[in-house]
Parts: C-alpha cells; sequence; structure tokens
C-alpha cells in the first residue's frame, strides 16, 4: 500500500466540547513503556509519550476534545454525535482491541495495539472492510503538555508531524488507493472508503524534535510481531481454573503496567480519575509503589511468570541503591524519588472532578506496611526458585534493622491518609509479616546468618504479634480494629488472615471477618475500605466518600474461602466479576448507586485481586507452596 501525499484543507473541528465517556467505556493498549484508553467510539482520549509518567498528548479523558484526542470510525454529518462500536473485544490473549462498527452501507474493523519493543513508542490503527463500503474518519488533535499546548502540523514529504518543544509525533497513512489528508489549527482529518478486503493503517511514532525522524513504520508486520509476543508471553500461565479467561485478561493487564525498559510497574494508567464523580479524591497512581508492586508480582509468581520478579528485583535494588534506611514506598518507573504533586488548573477534570493533580505527595510518607508487602514477594519469589542473591539477602537484613528499629512508630499506612499518623493495625501486621518472611529466607539461603541475629529477629517478631493482639483486639466485639485506640473497622484487617497472623479456626480471625463484612459491606456485598465522613473531614484527612473497593472486596472472596465459607465466597466472587467492562477491564472502585466504575483505569490492585480470589477459590497443585496461611499463637 503506497503512502499518501498529503493536501492542507480545512478540516471538520465541530463538536470540540465533547465530554469524555464513563470510565468502563475505555479500553487498554500499550507497549510496556506506556499506554492509551481507546473509548467505544474510536477516540484515544488518554496516552502519555514516551512514557506512562510523561506529559500526556491526549488528555480529552481529564476535559474536552480541546485537550487532545485521535478518533477512528465510520465518519458522521456534522453534528452528529460519533457512534460506538456495535462490538469490541481483544484479539485473543492480547493488548491488540478490536473494534466493530455496522454501518447502512457495511461493516469496518479497527484493530489498535501499540507494537512490544524497546523502540520509541508507537500507537498503530489498522482499518479492514469486512462488508460493502464503509465511509471512515480520522480525526486527529494532539495537544502536548496535558492538553495545554497546540503544535505546529506541517508536512515532511508524505508524513505529518506534529511539533511541540522538545516533542514530536509523526503520523503515516498507508490507504489503497491513496487518500487525502488535511490539516490546520493542529488538527488532522483524513476521510476515505474502505471496502470488504481492503485495508488502511495510521501509525503516529513519538520523538524527539530535534533528532531523525523515527523509520517508517510497517503496520503489518508490528501487529504479527504484537500478536506473537502476546503468544509467547500468555503461554507461560499456568492458571487453568473455571475463571480462566477472566484471570488471563487480568494478568495481561498487569503485564501491560509494567515498564519493560527498567522493570519498574505502575499502579494504573491514568491520573485523577476521581474516587467519588465531583469529589477532590483525585491522584496520580501512574508510578511504582513498592506495595502494589509487590502484590502484582505475587499474582505473575503464582501463575508461572517468574521474568518480571527478576526484574523488579534488580529495579529495587537500583532504587534503593545504597540507603536501604530512607526506602521511600513509590518511585517514579526508572527509580526517581522527586514526584512533587502539582494541580494542572487548566483541565476541568473528568466529570469536572478537581484537581487533577499530577506527582504524588505520598511519596514523602512513612508506610510501615511496605516493609511486609516487599519481603512476602521475594518469599514467594524464593519458594518459586529465584532465590535471593547476596545483594538481596543484605537488603532484607536491612529493611530487618529498619523494622526492628520503626514498628513502633505512627505511620500513615496502606491507605495513605492525608490526617495525623495513626498506629494502624494493619501497618503492625504487616512489620511482623516483614521479620517472619526475612528469618524464613535466610534460613533457607546459603549464606547461614548467626544464628543469635535470627534468633534476635524472632524475638521481635513475637514481641510485635504479641503487641497486636494485646492494643489492637477489641474483646467485646470479638474483632481486631483499625488502628489502636479505635473503635473504627478497616478492610485492612483481613490481612490477619491472609498473611498468617493468625490461623483460619482462631476465633478473633473469624469474629473479624464477619465484623468487617457486616460493618463495611454495601447492600450489594462489596466492601468499602472504611467509614468516610461525607462533606466533613475523616480519619483520612479528606473530605467527600468513595465507592466499594474493589480489591477489599476480593480479599474478603479470599477471607471467607480461607475461613470455609467457600459457596458464600464463590458467590461474591461471580458477582465481582460482573463489574468488569465489556474486555474484562477494572477500576479501583465501583459505586453501587449509580452502578459504575469510578477511580483510576484500569488498577492494578483491582485486577490483583481477581487472581488471588480466584486462586483462593480454585488452589493449583503448587499453589499451598506460595501462600502463608500457617502461623499459630
Amino acid at each position: 500500500m503506497p503512502y499518501t501525499a498529503a493536501t492542507v484543507r480545512c478540516p471538520d473541528v465541530s463538536n470540540r466540547r465533547s465530554q469524555a465517556g464513563r470510565i468502563e467505556d475505555y479500553a487498554l493498549i500499550g507497549d510496556m513503556q506506556t499506554a492509551a484508553l481507546v473509548r467505544r467510539n474510536g477516540a484515544v482520549e488518554w496516552l502519555c509519550l514516551p512514557r506512562f509518567d510523561s506529559h500526556a498528548v491526549f488528555a480529552g479523558l481529564l476535559g474536552t476534545e480541546e485537550h487532545g484526542f485521535w478518533r477512528l470510525g465510520p465518519a458522521r454529518p456534522e453534528g452528529v454525535v460519533p457512534p460506538s462500536a456495535d462490538r469490541r473485544r481483544y484479539r485473543g490473549d492480547s493488548l491488540v482491541l478490536e473494534s466493530e462498527w455496522d454501518t447502512s452501507h457495511g461493516t469496518a474493523v479497527v484493530s489498535d495495539f501499540m507494537p512490544s519493543h524497546h523502540g520509541p513508542p508507537r500507537l498503530i490503527r489498522v482499518v479492514e472492510g469486512v462488508k460493502g463500503r464503509v465511509l471512515m474518519r480520522s480525526s486527529l488533535r494532539p495537544r502536548f503538555g496535558y492538553g495545554r499546548i497546540k503544535p505546529s502540523v506541517v508536512h515532511d514529504g508524505p508524513r505529518i508531524v506534529a511539533t511541540a518543544g522538545p516533542d514530536a509525533l509523526w503520523l503515516d497513512t498507508l490507504t489503497d488507493p491513496p487518500t487525502t489528508t488535511r490539516a490546520q489549527d493542529g488538527t488532522i482529518v483524513t476521510d476515505f472508503t474502505i471496502e470488504a478486503g481492503q485495508q488502511a493503517a495510521f501509525t503516529l511514532s513519538w520523538g524527539v524534535s530535534y533528532a531523525a525522524p523515527p523509520p517508517l513504520p510497517e503496520p503489518e508486520a508490528a501487529l504479527e510481531t504484537t500478536k506473537r509476543f502476546w503468544r509467547g508471553w500468555t503461554a507461560k500461565t499456568t492458571y487453568t481454573g473455571p475463571y480462566e479467561a477472566a484471570v488471563r485478561r487480568s494478568l495481561i493487564t498487569l503485564k501491560g503496567l509494567t515498564y519493560a525498559p527498567t522493570g519498574g510497574i505502575v499502579a494504573a494508567a491514568t491520573t485523577s480519575l476521581p474516587e467519588e464523580i465531583g469529589g477532590p479524591r483525585n491522584w496520580d497512581y501512574r508510578f511504582t509503589w513498592l506495595r502494589d508492586a509487590a502484590f502484582t508480582l505475587s499474582s505473575l509468581l503464582r501463575t508461572g511468570h517468574l521474568d518480571e520478579a527478576h526484574a523488579w528485583r534488580e529495579w529495587l535494588l537500583r532504587a534503593v541503591a545504597g540507603d536501604p534506611e530512607n526506602l521511600q514506598i513509590m518511585y517514579g518507573v526508572a527509580g526517581e524519588r522527586q514526584l512533587p504533586e502539582t494541580e494542572l488548573d487548566w483541565l476541568p477534570g473528568y466529570e469536572n472532578s478537581r484537581p487533577v493533580q499530577v506527582g504524588n505527595g505520598a511519596a514523602g510518607q512513612f508506610q510501615l506496611d511496605v516493609y511486609g508487602e516487599v519481603a512476602e514477594m521475594l518469599y514467594i519469589a524464593d519458594l518459586a526458585g529465584l532465590s535471593p542473591d547476596d545483594r538481596t539477602l543484605d537488603l532484607l537484613l536491612a529493611m530487618a534493622r529498619q523494622v526492628c528499629r520503626l514498628w513502633k512508630k505512627p505511620d500513615e499506612g496502606i491507605w495513605e491518609i492525608r490526617g495525623e499518623p495513626r498506629h494502624f493495625v494493619h501497618s503492625k501486621v504487616m512489620a511482623w509479616v516483614a521479620l517472619d518472611r526475612i528469618v524464613k529466607m535466610l534460613r533457607r539461603s546459603n549464606r547461614r546468618s548467626e544464628e543469635r541475629v535470627l534468633a534476635a529477629l524472632q524475638k521481635q517478631c513475637d514481641i510485635i504479634h504479641e503487641d497486636v493482639c494485646a492494643r489492637g483486639y477489641d474483646q467485646e466485639r470479638n474483632t481486631f480494629i483499625q488502628s489502636y485506640g479505635s473503635h473504627e473497622l478497616d478492610a485492612s484487617l483481613l490481612h490477619l488472615l491472609l498473611s498468617g497472623f493468625l490461623s483460619p479456626d482462631d476465633k478473633r480471625a473469624i469474629g473479624t471477618v464477619e465484623s468487617v463484612q457486616r460493618e463495611l459491606a454495601t447492600p450489594d456485598g462489596f466492601l468499602r475500605r472504611y467509614h468516610t465522613a461525607g462533606a466533613d473531614v475523616g480519619m483520612d484527612g479528606l473530605p467527600g466518600d468513595e465507592g466499594a473497593f474493589l480489591i477489599c472486596s476480593y480479599w474478603l472472596v479470599e477471607a471467607l474461602a480461607v475461613i470455609g465459607r467457600r459457596g458464600e465466597a464463590r458467590t461474591l466472587f461471580e458477582r465481582l466479576l460482573r463489574l468488569a467492562n465489556d474486555v474484562g477491564l477494572l477500576a479501583e472502585e465501583y459505586d453501587p448507586i449509580g452502578e459504575r466504575l469510578l477511580g483510576n483505569f484500569p488498577q492494578a490492585f483491582s485486577h490483583i485481586g481477581l487472581v488471588h480470589a480466584a486462586l483462593a477459590l480454585d488452589p493449583p497443585p503448587n499453589h499451598n507452596q506460595l501462600i502463608s496461611h500457617s502461623h499459630t499463637d
């Protein structure tokens, strides 16, 4: 197919005030460097280049079409809303998205993907005619700097390049016969007709504006390479239970949130999607939290994927460097430490939910629990065959010393409260997990530690256990509590059971599960993290409410299965599965009143919860070797 010769004409620039769709209207594509969100109507409304945490070139998700988009689908007359696809799906076990439209004159399908390679990122959109003839339109409006900067748009031979400062986007169009592309006011429009059996391809390549242009794309070869990559990766997956489709989609999504050049893993692909529509609980999740990454790797390790754990362990050692005493709870995808929180006041926010923020102030918080989550992941990796090397053992010993020094301090906890630090029970439990798993790994290692060191760590571990049981337990209500001296409950208390801190037949564990379920469940049975305060400022230092937190609901599935209530657990799990959108993706939360997804999307936490809950309901033969529900008083 020849490249088109572009001619400048005045484009259709109507309907610029179009708002973003519901969160569940989007699908993820990505290349393990960055990711794009594609709406049902064929519009890419979120894409950061060249990394997950770079400035967005399409930010319509958090504003309007004025802030950048790229829509590809059937053409419509002036003023008519672009139609949603009649069908969409991922092509097999991959991140190649297929969106199919039926029109009065025919049917066409668009395949969207980002090639899986280590070069500069590219977004490729291939159009195929299925039957009849369909008039199609590509409308591309890049806006650099999170929708703030309109680029210059010029022709470079058959190519079109949009430039703003150091960044450039190169558009290559392949159609047969050639079409006319027109550009004005920073918008690039291509109208073309696709017939049954014909193809057209559009490739958007990122590059630095002061360097040589990226090489011409080969869309068909790139598509085959991408499909081959995903076939090879998913072939390693060992889970074969009754929820295989949902588990495999979750694992692919988690893989899509990894940053391949370094091994870093982001918590979500977006920033500032709200936990309450119109509310202020809007955060940037495009960074590597130690906790979230550890949970992600636990999911991958338990389903046959060891390479990611090895890559992340190397990332961790680089990020910590020679300063484990100043371990942060989160970093940039390459290990950056400075993540200042800044408001983008020119963006109105998703459905007018402000503020829109980049960076995350929680990077400077003290969250005691991260030591436990990292140690647990490294322990699971050890059991799965990825034994700790000498550098990792040194890090583990340094972490153990830090836990012994810090565990009596209040912290901001797993939920990163913006209020006063507290003695959160979950944090203390995870301090116990850290020492318990580190002692076990040191005993398993070839490098024999001094017995007195191990004995001292084990003694401290026992002291933490006694302290939690004495100060974190409400005997009258037969439940553990959110923090020392409080009366509130918290879904994270389920980890007393899931971590092995208490055994499944311990009445305190069973009582805590029942209390959390009774006091924090919505009428649909899904769990909230804790009680919020509405218009008032709550325990977490924030006003406003939020939806049901999906990973907490999946924790409840696990906990119910562990204490023997497997039928109830399975019923809840299958109801949770129905909350995923049509291509199997989950956000952070669910609004049971509005019946819609909330929060950043797709959310690693939610897909992690799905995988772990599926494994708890139908454990594979080797599963018991990789979990630790073993502690007894």
